[in-house]
């Protein structure tokens, strides 16, 4: 496989990476743990006995950290297209958010239950075409957001990693007509060049 310059830096910058570090030092699936633990330390979003859904949950950084907020009682669900190794407290569905099939085997293990949380870190495979990478993206937060509002119970929260770009802006505004509290927030963790920021969404109408 031949390495472009822009591959060279991430795995220059992934290595270097002090969260890379602490994550592996601590036991943590990924550095994308530190996000989701910066996210409850300033929003208190999970609670105790919440089920919670983890779209894009691969390798189970997010959900390793949930399950600690929710406690014994607590459910995760996580889904991904890739496999994700085993997590106690947590059901994972490995397949395609965007295929019925994928979507009915989740709806199935929510069985009618009213969801405290839905979370998602989904992004697409890159192609290198930030257009069409853009579009893709949005897609899916389009479909998580679906979800959601389906699913959610009142005052329930949904929180999103969007890429700034096309359609971005307006997804923030669809967001605010089915939450009370509407929030961008960027970790500290999140790479200081990356266009993701997050959308912390809370008081679900």
């Amino acid at each position: 496989m031949i390495k472009t310059a822009s591959s060279k830096r991430w795995v220059e910058e992934h290595c270097s990476d002090q969260y890379v570090a602490m994550a592996s030092k601590l036991g943590y699936r990924s550095r994308a743990s530190f996000k989701i633990i910066e996210i409850q330390d300033k929003y208190s979003i999970f609670k105790h006995n919440n089920l919670v859904i983890d779209l894009g949950s691969a390798p189970g950084g997010w959900s390793q950290m949930i399950v600690n907020y929710i406690g014994d009682n607590g459910k995760v669900i996580a889904l991904d297209l890739l496999d994700m190794h085993p997590l106690t407290g947590v059901d994972f569905i490995q397949g395609d958010f965007s295929s019925d099939e994928t979507y009915e085997r989740l709806n199935s293990l929510v069985n009618n239950k009213k969801i405290d949380c839905v979370v998602s870190d989904m992004a697409p495979n890159m192609s290198g075409n930030k257009t069409t990478d853009q579009a893709k993206s949005m897609l899916l937060l389009d479909l998580a957001l679906d979800f959601a509002i389906t699913n959610l119970k009142k005052n329930g929260n949904f929180i999103a990693k969007v890429f700034q770009g096309y359609g971005s802006d307006e997804y923030v505004k669809q967001i605010k007509e089915s939450f009370n509290k509407v929030t961008i927030f960027k970790p500290k963790s999140s790479r200081p060049r990356s266009r993701e920021f997050y959308i912390i969404a809370q008081a679900f109408k």
